[in-house]
């Protein structure tokens, strides 16, 4: 690690949880590059896709306490 990279490490570490959370989210979020500009409308549209789909039945839906088994099994191990 180079001299400022420590400096501005030990600076970071020296804020409160909250503070040091919102640095590291936007450092990580800086490395993402520029957002996509459609992104948002074409997820608007899956969801519309998909709501549609359930409201006329033409895709088969999964009970919870399934979706919650299969999670506590591959997730947790239980």
């Amino acid at each position: 690690m180079t001299k400022p990279m420590a400096a501005v490490l030990a600076d970071a570490l020296r804020l409160d949880d909250a503070a040091r959370a919102e640095l590291a989210a936007e450092l990580v979020a800086s490395l993402d590059g520029p957002a996509d500009i459609d992104a948002e409308a074409a997820w608007d549209a899956e969801i519309e896709r998909r709501i549609a789909a359930i409201e006329a039945g033409t895709i088969p839906l999964e009970p919870w306490d399934n979706v919650r088994r299969r999670i506590e099994k591959d997730i947790l191990g239980r």
